[in-house]
């Protein structure tokens, strides 16, 4: 009789749904999974389809701003959160990746929402989200394609010694700090390299950072390109 009692006490009380009548546990809704799906979409105000800008030339994405990021990084996956309006009303659990063909410049993203829904109840359900890849140039490419002689700054980097390892050095410094981003071309020669910057100032400061690492002398030299004489503004490239 006692092992009786400790069954019904154990067993959970069930009620039939109210939808389609089969027999389940007793939740807040009253219905069960697939009654309540079928009645509640908490997916309805994410937009499915939507669009990620990236630049050919540099491999950057429009986040904005621009950003160098690797496809299917976990940068490119938090940028394009960011894009998806109605987002923000649900509980997101998880985001993956779906693989898609290189060629085919398109992204696919899983995600697993929640959302409280009838009488405290919460569901859970999964969406795919596709952002359609549309190339377009960043200013600074389409600065520097505009204008044959885009860059307003180089840094030259000579060292005549018979090894390399103070460049094998500089290499790891520069790949560490990233002091190279603002750089538009790199042009590599058998003595050196040389850093092209659309910014002065760009370039100052690059010369600053490798002041701070390795011990160099600076030479600076400049090249009137145009000038416009009514209003005293003269174009210069600087060598440095």
């Amino acid at each position: 009789m006692m092992e009786t009692e400790d069954l019904f006490k154990n067993t959970m009380p069930t009620i039939l749904c109210c939808m389609c009548g089969i027999s389940i546990q007793n939740n807040p809704s009253n219905m069960c999974i697939d009654c309540l799906r079928n009645s509640v979409d908490i997916t309805e105000n994410i937009v499915r389809q939507l669009t990620m800008h990236h630049c050919r030339s540099c491999n950057r994405f429009l986040c904005p701003p621009w950003q160098k990021i690797e496809l299917e990084s976990k940068e490119l996956l938090s940028a394009c959160l960011r894009k998806i309006p109605g987002l923000n009303s649900l509980k997101l659990v998880d985001a993956v990746w779906i693989w898609t063909e290189p060629h085919s410049m398109r992204l696919k993203i899983k995600l697993t929402v929640q959302k409280e829904v009838i009488n405290g109840a919460i569901l859970q359900q999964a969406v795919v989200v596709e952002f359609v890849l549309r190339n377009q140039q960043c200013k600074d490419c389409e600065s520097s394609f505009a204008d044959s002689g885009g860059w307003h700054a180089v840094v030259q980097i000579r060292q005549r010694v018979s090894h390399k390892r103070t460049f094998f050095y500089l290499e790891q410094v520069l790949l560490k700090h990233k002091a190279h981003a603002d750089a538009i071309n790199i042009v590599t020669f058998r003595d050196g390299m040389d850093f092209y910057f659309m910014d002065r100032q760009q370039g100052v400061r690059f010369i600053d950072f490798l002041q701070s690492h390795v011990p160099i002398k600076v030479k600076q030299s400049r090249k009137l390109v145009s000038a416009d004489h009514s209003s005293n503004v003269g174009n210069f490239k600087n060598n440095y």
